[in-house]
């Protein structure tokens, strides 16, 4: 299993590959996730997967603040809208979110949310 084959969807990292209805489970990206995987593969080789991966998150927070007006907790990276199921709504301005969000765009400054 490679991370871009299993891992890599088009509004950035899965968190998981079961599909189980609960909120850390695929389809479902988290922020924290997006930056946990972006330095390393950065730092060690894979540069273009890394920026791949922040273009893509940066897209689906983009697409789904366009669509809410928000930035939320989690997403489902693989339509780039607001992510579901767990035990209670999506939360709204989680600071997560708007933390690694302003990161990635520190390090990717050509980048934006679109």
């Amino acid at each position: 299993m490679t991370v871009r084959k299993s891992l890599v969807a088009a509004g950035g990292l899965r968190t998981a590959t079961l599909r189980t209805g609960l909120q850390w489970d695929e389809p479902n990206g988290w922020a924290p996730l997006q930056l946990v995987a972006i330095a390393p593969l950065a730092a060690n080789g894979e540069p273009a997967l890394a920026r791949d991966i922040a273009d893509r998150w940066l897209g689906t927070v983009g697409a789904a603040y366009a669509e809410t007006d928000k930035v939320l907790e989690k997403y489902n990276v693989e339509q780039r809208t607001p992510g579901g199921g767990g035990e209670y709504p999506v939360q709204d301005d989680l600071g997560w979110t708007n933390g690694v969000t302003s990161a990635i765009l520190d390090q990717y400054p050509e980048l934006s949310p679109k």
